[in-house]
């Protein structure tokens, strides 16, 4: 286990964790190493992020990045005025202290070692880096970073059911001590409870908002709307689940504040079954659900894949709902077993699943599409609790189908707007 809960579940920006996010922390991570005499920055994106990274914001991250910005902390109200500025001058601040001239270059070819890579060029000083999906960035693909031991490993879900019945622990209670193994517990604890905080206050910044999303869809926000509608009527919890889901991508769309989870286009699943919990079940159980949760997104990040340009949205909006039925699974009081199963299930109905967004935006069908997941979540932990833990396939059967359904697909359906509903519908 490398991976921790606060790497998947991770404070950030709209509209992509590995198209915004990712870029703006790769950007920054150049800009401290640019020598002192440089009085230039030329950065090219590559592959699924030249041919979309205008939708998802990319150019602009890379900008951010350069200046010092941080995504879980840059002022989202001051960003419209600061890329005025760079774009007028046609300079940045470097790290927020001198200025260079930056050029941003869009390439569509890809790097042969994976779909995202991006070039930062200073004189003769260049740096290569790949935006792994999740807001994940390494210089290297072979880059294996090694934490301290957790006194709990695993990597694949049989090892995580395995350590959990060996040790008599559930998986929330396993995933704590590792957590505790590279923090405090204390930490633990602030941490899952930010994450939450974002997680609400995204909902509610979604259902105050009106109006039409950025990018020139005219994508109309519909939260708001619908939460009028659910306040004066007798709504089934599905109908607020899916409200939920709407707010938190509709935020994220226009570039707001949300938690990756695991990925940006992904964001509204877990927060919307979560909302969904904690409503019309109990309000108590928050840290466990993000933990479980949490557990097998290291599974799916350390032996499948949790990005749309690699393997398509199979490996980000699959991830999400097979993290949110595990998670919702534990705290309704299923057995390691049964989780493991509800996770199954998640992943498994949504294989094959392809990543083409219009216009290259996380509009249509990213927002709809996470609502449809949400339920999807709660279904899948409902069927694992009515059943004692035995499946046929198991969670480790279905990351092996997405990885090898992801090296099968065509470029065209992984994040490139270049098939699929990107070039069957028109753009209005």
């Amino acid at each position: 286990m490398k991976t921790s809960v606060f790497d998947l579940f991770s404070i950030g920006i709209g509209p992509s964790s590995s198209h915004t996010v990712g870029p703006m922390r790769a950007a920054r991570m150049f800009a401290l190493t640019v020598p002192p005499g440089a009085s230039s920055v030329t950065v090219r994106l590559h592959g699924s992020l030249g041919a979309t990274g205008l939708g998802h914001g990319s150019d602009v991250a890379v900008l951010l990045g350069l200046e010092g910005s941080r995504p879980e902390d840059v002022d989202i109200a001051s960003i419209p005025a600061r890329i005025a500025r760079i774009r007028a001058s046609g300079e940045v601040r470097l790290l927020g202290e001198r200025y260079v001239r930056a050029c941003v270059v869009l390439d569509s070819r890809p790097l042969p070692e994976h779909p995202n890579g991006m070039v930062f060029e200073a004189g003769d000083h260049s740096r290569t880096y790949y935006s792994v999906g999740g807001g994940f960035v390494v210089s290297s693909l072979d880059e294996v970073a090694d934490p301290p031991p957790v006194p709990h490993p695993f990597r694949s879900g049989a090892d995580l059911v395995t350590a959990c019945e060996s040790a008599g622990l559930s998986i929330a209670e396993l995933m704590r001590r590792n957590e505790c193994a590279w923090r405090p517990e204390s930490e633990v604890d602030s941490g899952l409870a930010a994450i939450w905080r974002v997680m609400q206050e995204c909902v509610r910044w979604g259902c105050a908002r009106d109006g039409v999303l950025p990018g020139g869809l005219n994508v109309p926000r519909r939260a708001k709307a619908l939460l009028e509608t659910l306040s004066v009527s007798d709504a089934e919890p599905q109908d607020w689940v899916s409200l939920y889901a709407l707010a938190v991508n509709e935020e994220n769309a226009s570039g707001g504040r949300v938690v990756t989870a695991p990925t940006n286009g992904a964001a509204g699943i877990v927060p919307a079954v979560l909302h969904y919990y904690t409503r019309f079940v109990s309000a108590s159980g928050v840290s466990d659900f993000l933990l479980t949760a949490g557990a097998i997104g290291v599974v799916l990040k350390e032996t499948g894949s949790i990005s749309g340009a690699e393997v398509g949205c199979q490996g980000e909006v699959g991830s999400a709902c097979a993290m949110a039925a595990a998670g919702l699974c534990a705290v309704l009081g299923g057995t390691v077993r049964q989780i493991e199963n509800a996770a199954e299930i998640g992943l498994e109905h949504h294989l094959g699943l392809t990543c083409d967004p219009i216009g290259g935006l996380v509009q249509i069908p990213c927002i709809e599409r996470n609502a449809v997941a949400a339920v999807t979540a709660i279904t899948a932990a409902r069927l694992a609790l009515r059943g004692d833990g035995a499946h046929f396939v198991h969670l480790d059967d279905a990351i092996a189908t997405l990885r090898e359904t992801g090296a099968d697909m065509s470029d065209k359906y992984k994040e490139t707007a270049r098939g699929g509903l990107a070039v069957n519908v028109v753009e209005c």
